[in-house]
């Protein structure tokens, strides 16, 4: 089944105390486009940075590609009436650590205690454990990303869809070629004849067999619609498959449009080489449509 790479998520959860008290609510916001590889771009609160790690893991373990856009929000009631703790044993860090650069650079500027309550994870949320926070956190963002995978699943279907139906017309084409053909030969070969009664030459019957068989040579684009109807069932059998398809999907395009330029270029009438122009359409179009596809 053909995945899209575009998508949307959004959830809520609560934030509960140790005794399952409401302290606010988080809510995850996952946006995802089209990218050729599998790239990640997070907004996180910062004392929940070190949450990247795990939500890439979390990520790859579901997605092969496209381009996503992660945000947590995090609202805490305003009702409580302290809502910021000191996390004391990371300031217990920041100062040693300060106090083993002045005694390397005496003269270095020290650091105050506003500047201390800016660093990342200083400021804790009072009421929820640090541990239960990121806990609840990633729980509530892996409940996110089944809903992304749904969203991306029906685009996928969507796609898959329109360009089954490109592939009918398709179909439609080199079905029509492949019947006229027969009728294209003859009316070269009658208008070879008559070309030569008009100029009142006297060609031997063999040579002129030959040149009509030469023609025939030159015009011959049954291999071509046998490999245009051979990637047509590759592309279908493709998009029936699950996984990372696009790649594979954007290459049999590039086939489809190299047999469409050789069918064109051995067109000997209008009616050929309008339908190679019709075919090279309907593969551009799905060729965008296939850009999409994860």
């Amino acid at each position: 089944m053909a995945n899209s790479m575009t998508g949307f998520a959004r959830i809520e959860a609560l934030l509960l105390d140790t005794d399952n008290s409401s302290l606010g609510s988080l809510t995850w916001e996952i946006r995802s486009v089209n990218h050729r590889y599998l790239e990640t771009h997070f907004r996180l609160p910062d004392d929940l940075r070190e949450l990247e790690t795990q939500l890439r893991q979390l990520l790859r373990q579901s997605l092969a590609r496209g381009k996503l856009d992660v945000a947590l929000q995090l609202h805490l009631d305003t009702d409580n009436k302290n809502t910021l703790a000191i996390n004391t044993a990371l300031v217990t860090q920041i100062s040693h650590a300060i106090g083993q650069i002045e005694e390397q650079l005496p003269h270095a500027a020290s650091i105050s205690a506003l500047d201390l309550l800016k660093w990342p994870g200083v400021l804790q949320k009072q009421g929820i454990e640090r541990a239960q926070l990121l806990q609840q956190s990633l729980a509530a963002f892996d409940t996110c990303i089944p809903q992304l995978i749904d969203h991306r699943a029906r685009e996928g279907a969507e796609l898959a869809r329109l360009i089954e139906q490109r592939l009918i017309a398709m179909d439609k084409h080199i079905i029509n070629v492949r019947a006229a053909m027969p009728k294209i030969l003859q009316a070269q070969r009658d208008k070879l004849i008559n070309k030569v009664a008009e100029l009142q030459l006297e060609l031997d019957p063999e040579r002129l067999e030959q040149e009509t068989v030469l023609l025939a040579q030159k015009a011959d684009i049954d291999e071509e619609l046998d490999r245009l109807d051979t990637h047509i069932l590759e592309v279908r059998r493709t998009l029936s498959q699950s996984g990372s398809i696009g790649r594979r999907l954007d290459f049999l395009m590039q086939e489809l449009n190299r047999e469409a330029n050789t069918l064109s270029s051995k067109s000997i009438v209008s009616e050929t080489t309008l339908a190679a122009v019709e075919l090279k359409v309907l593969i551009e179009q799905m060729r965008e449509q296939i850009q999409n596809i994860e």
